[in-house]
């Protein structure tokens, strides 16, 4: 839901008895666990933030031990809060995170821990330590990884994600495959990789993987990706597959026939645009640009209202990237469902109608629902699901927006062109369907590589179906399926594989 609450007209104090009651508030964030150094900070401050960060879903140990993750210090001077660190004889400290107060103010304002970066850290004297987690039990399963938006390999990922891409381009399954598991690897370690010893018992690192990485190491860059970058034809179908509705197919054979460039295309007489492809180059501008955190907020808004005046028992949930804590993304996912079975059907259509009455619809790819209980299990994974979906660009007024549009440089409009997809399951179906739009698309494949390989299982965003057994599993949230998978349940910031 995306209502900001009502402000109450009348505060009361709450009982000191009850404030200080532990274990009331809910844990959401399992794997976090903080502990707030005293020194320079003072009792009751601590206290206070204590009670701030535990009513917000942190853990908050009293006692400084090897299972804390996150130490937060007020203490400005690093090497007297250093000293004081090692005399407590801790096994786990360089694991670790030795952080600013400015983190926490960070993840409170966030709701959530937010990714360490380097001006949070306080940074230790001492040299830099070896991995502190042994790399043999880093899983080759991204979903048995957790993965925040904290990339320490960007050097290395960037270059695999190019190598991926130029096999893509060219229809080589394996080879980009392989060099996306390979990225997905390196990002969810919480080590940047310094020697190419320290990936000797990384999974999924190949040969080729590993060459690239040394070339970088050595020279700083890799010369086989630096001659793709430079590759016209890569240029090329990078270009075209960046516009709205052009895929690697439709790029390629525009390449053949000798265009190089957006006006080639839209003058040349024999190019038939499809209406998805001439409203992505009619709004190119705006939809090829990365869409704001709040910018999806706001479009939650609009989305919220809509689908609310139409039945007050809805549920909207934002998904994708944005529901994994990133900053930016290229468009805004949201499902839409009822708790009433069967209400769900026509609802998307409603909503679309109320959209286009308020004249922010630019484009509108409705399509109804195929999905048929009788046809599953499916025993192959299909791209899309067969709910009722809607693909929408919509028109985002600045004044909608807390602090304003993202807007490109020389840009003067009062508006910008978004993309939003919708999409509306039964809500017997909702726990999957939103574990699959949430993504990220390596994590969601490896949880179905893991379902079939290691539990014989079979996963899609419709169902979870045991084949030993023979039966369905039921789930209403995500936790059940993961569950169901004998996993450790992942939050979904920490799915960015």
């Amino acid at each position: 839901m995306f209502r900001s609450p009502a402000v109450p007209r009348v505060r009361k104090r709450s009982r000191p008895a009850e404030s200080a009651v532990p274990g009331r508030q809910e844990v959401k964030f399992e794997d976090v666990r903080l502990y707030l150094v005293e020194r320079k900070m003072g009792s009751s401050r601590r206290s206070f933030l204590t009670q701030l960060a535990r009513s917000k879903g942190f853990i908050v140990d009293d006692t400084l031990s090897d299972v804390v993750t996150h130490v937060v210090s007020e203490d400005s001077q690093a090497s007297s809060l250093w000293t004081w660190l090692k005399g407590r004889a801790l096994k786990n400290l360089p694991a670790m995170h030795v952080l600013d107060i400015s983190w926490f103010t960070d993840s409170m304002k966030e709701g959530r821990p937010v990714a360490v970066e380097t001006r949070h850290l306080i940074q230790d004297a001492l040299p830099k330590m070896t991995p502190p987690t042994p790399v043999a039990r880093i899983s080759q399963y991204a979903c048995q990884r957790r993965t925040t938006t904290e990339n320490n390999n960007k050097i290395f990922t960037d270059a695999f994600e190019v190598l991926a891409e130029t096999y893509e381009f060219n229809e080589i399954e394996g080879p980009c495959l392989a060099f996306r598991r390979a990225a997905s690897v390196l990002k969810s370690l919480p080590w940047a990789v310094r020697c190419l010893g320290a990936t000797e018992d990384l999974p999924c690192l190949g040969e080729h993987s590993k060459a690239v990485m040394e070339e970088i190491l050595q020279h700083g860059q890799s010369f086989e990706v630096e001659k793709i970058l430079s590759d016209e034809r890569y240029q090329t179908l990078k270009l075209f597959t960046s516009v709205f509705g052009v895929g690697p197919k439709t790029a390629e054979k525009w390449y053949r026939r000798g265009m190089r460039s957006f006006s080639d295309v839209l003058t040349e007489p024999d190019v038939r645009l499809n209406r998805m492809q001439q409203t992505g180059f009619l709004h190119y501008g705006d939809i090829s640009r990365a869409v704001s955190k709040p910018e999806a907020r706001a479009l939650g808004n609009i989305i919220d209202e809509a689908v609310h005046a139409i039945t007050s028992d809805a549920i909207v949930a934002l998904t994708g990237g944005f529901r994994r804590g990133k900053e930016f993304g290229h468009d805004v996912d949201f499902i839409v469902s009822t708790p009433q079975e069967g209400k769900e059907e026509g609802l998307l259509t409603a909503v679309i109608g109320r959209l286009k009455h308020q004249g922010i619809v630019l484009y509108c790819d409705y399509q109804a629902s195929t999905f048929d209980i009788s046809k599953l299990p499916s025993h192959r994974f299909e791209a899309m699901d067969h709910f009722a979906k809607c693909f929408l660009i919509l028109r985002l007024e600045d004044s909608q927006v807390e602090g304003g549009l993202s807007r490109a440089e020389g840009d003067r409009r009062s508006w910008r062109a978004v993309r939003v997809d919708l999409v509306s399951p039964p809500m017997d179906r909702y726990a999957f369907t939103l574990l699959g739009w949430t993504g990220s698309r390596q994590f969601e494949r490896d949880l179905r590589r893991y379902a079939r390989m290691e539990r014989r299982m079979l996963l899609d965003n419709h169902a979870l179906y045991d084949k030993t057994k023979k039966e369905f599993l039921a789930a209403t949230t995500e936790k059940d399926i993961f569950a169901h998978l004998g996993l450790e349940y992942i939050e979904p910031w920490q799915r960015n594989a």
